[in-house]
């Protein structure tokens, strides 16, 4: 008997076990097909998007595209050559402005910031509130400072200044993560054969770093070249080609704004057109950063 009845508990515990697998496999399998559908819901917006936007920008992609300026409303042919400079001038200021102050502020936290009770952490925290700021908001900040009546004006330089605050919480958080994976051992190397603390940070930390801050850097010009707000604020418009950074310049986000409500069908063409130009910039842009992150931070 008690043969049987040790062997009927086995049976029992066997059974349990095997209800117990089947049911978390179960469970795996319907949280599986869960995320596959949420992942399929996710990307259904974005391919129609680019299929929208190739659909009814493509047919104007030709060479008149990027070498004329935009025709007079109502009028047909022309281009966006003005845009699409005035688009890579504006995000170059912002770069070259956003950059070095981005990366120096990252290095001081990362490295010569105190413990979690200093200054360093109300810094991160300012940081990360600049993130959240709307980009109207900073457009009409440079253009209290910049532009209204009394002040230089609208200006490639002020819409410039204006996407260079938008880029600053997206440099400083990626750079300062950058310099945070860098081995440890790495810096007392560096120090143990005599280098001081700034040589190991500029000439051992922040090369090993450069491809992560590479990825910072192509996402927040990603970010900024699709920015219309700011500009319309800062840089306005202008139907000519680039003539200086203290006069008014034509960007492609503005240009599509300000030619999508026109009812004019060439102007609207014109507008599509520039947005499959935007969407392709942001797609070069993204490449660039997927190949960054695939070579070694250190």
């Amino acid at each position: 008997m008690t043969t049987v009845s040790g062997a009927a508990d086995a049976f029992d515990a066997k059974s349990l076990k095997a209800n117990k697998s089947s049911s978390r496999n179960l469970f795996n399998i319907i949280m599986t097909t869960l995320a596959g559908l949420c992942i399929a819901l996710a990307l259904v917006p974005l391919v129609l998007v680019l299929f929208y936007v190739f659909v009814n920008g493509a047919n104007r992609l030709d060479l008149d595209l990027f070498t004329q300026l935009p025709p007079p409303p109502g009028s047909a042919g022309g281009g966006i050559s003005n845009a699409i400079s005035g688009t890579i001038i504006v995000v170059a200021i912002s770069t070259l402005i956003s950059v070095p102050i981005g990366v120096l502020c990252a290095i001081w936290l990362a490295e010569f910031g105190g413990d979690d009770t200093s200054i360093d952490e109300y810094v991160r925290f300012g940081v990360n509130m600049l993130a959240g700021v709307p980009s109207i908001i900073a457009g009409v900040f440079i253009y209290g400072i910049m532009v209204r009546p009394g002040r230089p004006g609208y200006s490639a330089l002020a819409g410039g200044v204006a996407l260079a605050v938008l880029m600053l919480p997206t440099i400083i958080r990626t750079t300062d993560e950058a310099l945070k994976i860098v081995p440890q051992d790495i810096r007392w190397a560096s120090l143990g054969v005599g280098a001081s603390k700034y040589q190991t940070v500029l000439k051992v930390v922040l090369p090993a770093a450069i491809p992560s801050i590479l990825t910072g850097v192509t996402l927040a010009i990603a970010r900024a070249a699709g920015e219309t707000a700011p500009l319309i604020f800062t840089a306005l418009f202008s139907p000519f080609r680039f003539s200086g950074i203290d006069n008014p310049i034509a960007t492609l986000a503005v240009l599509v704004y300000n030619f999508a409500i026109l009812p004019f069908k060439p102007q609207q063409e014109l507008a599509w057109a520039a947005s499959l130009i935007l969407v392709l910039l942001v797609l070069i842009t993204s490449i660039i950063a997927r190949i960054a992150t695939r070579q070694k931070t250190y």
